[in-house]
Parts: structure tokens; sequence; C-alpha cells
């Protein structure tokens, strides 16, 4: 779970999504702001405003966030 108050960078951001996916928390079709149930209550104004300054709205998709990624057939 992301703690500090102090910066929220985009790549930390992204790196949250994407280990909340992994972990089966959240499905990558959701929307962004479906990230709010997993920071704290305080600090997801923060979260937000990085959103907000990366040009991401709350109704975009979650893999929107973490970008294209490469899938390997098993």
């Amino acid at each position: 779970m992301i703690t500090s108050n102090l910066h929220y960078s985009i790549d930390v951001i992204k790196e949250e999504a994407r280990e909340l996916v992994k972990k089966g928390l959240i499905s990558p079709q959701q929307p962004i702001y479906n990230l709010c149930q997993h920071i704290r209550s305080g600090e997801w104004v923060f979260v937000e405003y990085e959103l907000e300054e990366c040009g991401y709205l709350l109704r975009d998709r979650i893999c929107d966030l973490m970008g294209c990624e490469e899938w390997k057939n098993d």
C-alpha cells in the first residue's frame, strides 16, 4: 500500500496498480477510481492530483494507467 503523503509519483502509482492486479485485488478493466479502495483515505487526494497532472481521468481503465505489457504464452 502507498504510505508516504509527501509525493506520489506516477511511477509509484503505476507500480501499485500492477501489484494489485497481479494479486487479483482489482481488474485491469476497472476504472482507475477503484484504486482508492486500496489507498489510505486521507492520502487519496494526493494520488488523484498526480493522476490528473499526468492526464489520467478517474474513469480511465486501470490497464490504461499500467500501459502496455508484453504477455508471454504459457
